[in-house]
């Protein structure tokens, strides 16, 4: 029966119309030794259990002697089955050897491409002339003012260490949470201030830093001083100027620890100033009255009284 089934899946190998390779037909070899293996075993089993129920000597001892049979050949299956999963592939690569076959690749047949001529070349009768050349120009590098460089006052030496966030711009603080009122970056006129709020990281005290305030290039506000704040929080520099003093253009704020710029912001202002009208102030005029002469009195002229006198007797 076993070698049936082995040269049933020899067969199946065989035929063209059904493919198995060496890998497939040694696990289905190892299986069906298994399946018959243990039915081998089961069968013997059952043989010699079924002989204590056979009252004849000679009957009896033939089932059990066909029982052990059956168990020897099931134990002489599996063995095989064990053999064949482990080795089976191995051993058949060594007889019967693998040869690669190679696989024609097709030849790619060139085709022909026609060429197009041209039938007449067109000769561009203008130039185009551009109006504008526009160069880019490499942004410069903030430099500390010689200037106000001469008047620092700080013996500290930065560290480097100091970082900040970007500026936000406005036109008020609230100055218990450092929190910003009417902030933007296009202000419209009239403008009496601007504060440039920031948060910083890793100051140093009394180090000195300085604040520049430019507008269209033109430094217009500067503020340096030792840094009397801590080391970490909220902090902010500002320009309070009259509103005649805002006038429109593209306005810069640059933030220098020592002589090195930590931070740089832009704004602009828009809209004419609002100049200041003087109000006239009412002098009083004084008029010259005429002085009157005062008419001179005539003196009074002392009138004698009569004086009585008493006759005489």
């Amino acid at each position: 029966m076993v070698y049936a089934a082995v040269q049933s899946a020899a067969y199946n190998l065989a035929v063209p119309a059904f493919t198995l390779d060496i890998q497939s037909f040694v696990r289905a070899a190892t299986l069906v030794l298994l399946f018959f293996g243990v039915y081998a075993l089961w069968a013997g089993r059952g043989s010699i259990q079924s002989s204590h129920d056979v009252p004849f000597y000679r009957v009896r001892q033939q089932r059990v002697f066909a029982g052990w049979r059956s168990i020897l050949f099931g134990g002489l299956l599996l063995a095989a089955a064990a053999w064949v999963g482990f080795n089976g592939e191995r051993t058949a690569y060594a007889v019967f050897p693998v040869t690669a076959t190679p696989t024609l690749s097709p030849t790619p047949s060139l085709t022909f491409t026609p060429s197009l001529t041209p039938s007449e070349t067109l000769t561009p009768s203008e130039t185009p002339t551009l109006q504008f050349s526009l160069t880019p120009s490499p942004s410069a590098i903030p430099i500390m003012p010689g200037e106000i460089a001469a008047e620092f006052t700080s013996q500290v030496t930065p560290s480097g260490a100091a970082v900040f966030s970007p500026f936000v711009f406005a036109r008020n603080i609230n100055l218990s949470t450092y929190a910003p009122v009417g902030a933007a970056v296009v202000f419209e006129n009239p403008v009496t201030g601007i504060y440039a709020l920031f948060s910083y990281d890793q100051m140093q005290p009394d180090v000195q830093w300085t604040a520049l305030w430019y507008r269209d290039g033109q430094l217009v506000h500067y503020e340096s001083k030792p840094w009397d704040g801590g080391t970490g929080g909220y902090g902010y520099t500002e320009w309070l100027a009259p509103a005649e003093d805002w006038l429109p253009g593209r306005y810069q704020v640059e933030m220098y620890v020592g002589m090195d710029v930590k931070l740089v912001g832009n704004f602009d202002v828009v809209g004419q100033p609002s100049t200041s009208t003087p109000t006239p102030s009412v002098t009083p005029t004084f008029t010259p009255s005429p002085t009157r002469t005062p008419t001179p009195l005539p003196s009074p002229t002392h009138t004698r009284q009569p004086t009585a006198t008493a006759p005489s007797n």
